[in-house]
């Protein structure tokens, strides 16, 4: 697999935030910005003011969106990151925080849900959601660890699912990668020292791509009916940012958010 490189860096502006006063503003990596639910945390926290590392495959995406949000008070820099790579998840950590000095928030979306019964035996599929919401996930915690013990501060928010508390037909492997991403991030919670935050945020039905990636027809039949409720990205975004948003003693440990409809 190739390594990341940076896309597109656009100059940052200034916001108060943890990291220190004006001119020096707090920066988000966020992956799988492409698309949904990265893509709304990214505009959000630009519009916060964060310097957002937007990070996904499809740059043409991020440059799309970088370009979109070019009047937000915060600014937002492509980044190519494919989150199965370790290294290019390494590297680009030691990027952001050679070029800024710093990283103050890492926001772990990137995530796929090809849901399918266990008999229909789609292997790829499961090693798939493995590699990407499990391994991703663990690559970038690992990544970005060293620089927030060496400033003593720092976030991470998982992008989990309401599949970490609950299992569906069709949704074994899903449901079992996001209730191990609940788990390690709850670990690394209770784990850590008080100066880092730690936030697991688990949606409910949002509007996103998640469900075209299903190739089994029956998981596909049975996801027209259960996402017909679905709210928009901008919603979670709005939890992420809260969660972000709190004082230095404050820890948001996990927010659960559904459409009223969803039970």
């Amino acid at each position: 697999m190739q390594h990341s490189q940076d896309h597109g860096v656009l100059a940052s502006s200034a916001v108060r935030g943890d990291s220190g006063g004006m001119n020096n503003p707090r920066i988000a990596l966020v992956t799988g910005a492409s698309s949904g639910i990265g893509r709304a945390v990214a505009a959000r926290l630009a519009a916060d003011g964060f310097t957002v590392i937007a990070a996904a495959r499809r740059t043409d995406r991020l440059d799309t969106l970088a370009a979109e949000l070019a009047d937000k008070p915060g600014t937002v820099e492509p980044c190519a990151l494919d989150v199965t790579d370790r290294d290019a998840v390494r590297d680009a950590v030691d990027r952001i925080v050679s070029r800024h000095g710093h990283i103050d928030v890492l926001v772990a979306n990137a995530g796929v849900m090809p849901l399918s019964r266990l008999d229909a035996g789609l292997v790829d599929e499961w090693d798939r959601m493995i590699d990407v919401n499990i391994r991703g996930l663990l690559y970038g915690i690992h990544a970005v660890l060293p620089h927030f013990t060496r400033q003593q501060r720092g976030h991470v928010v998982t992008v989990a699912s309401v599949g970490a508390h609950e299992v569906v037909a069709t949704g074994a492997v899903y449901c079992g990668t996001k209730h191990a991403a609940w788990a390690i991030t709850e670990g690394l919670r209770l784990e850590s020292p008080p100066w880092l935050k730690v936030t697991t945020i688990s949606p409910g039905v949002v509007e996103s791509e998640l469900a075209d990636t299903i190739s089994d027809p029956v998981a596909r039949d049975a996801m027209v009916d259960y996402r017909r409720d679905a709210i928009g990205p901008e919603a979670i975004a709005g939890a992420v940012a809260y969660s972000v948003g709190t004082a230095a003693d404050v820890d948001v440990n996990e927010i659960v958010i559904r459409p009223t409809r969803q039970r």
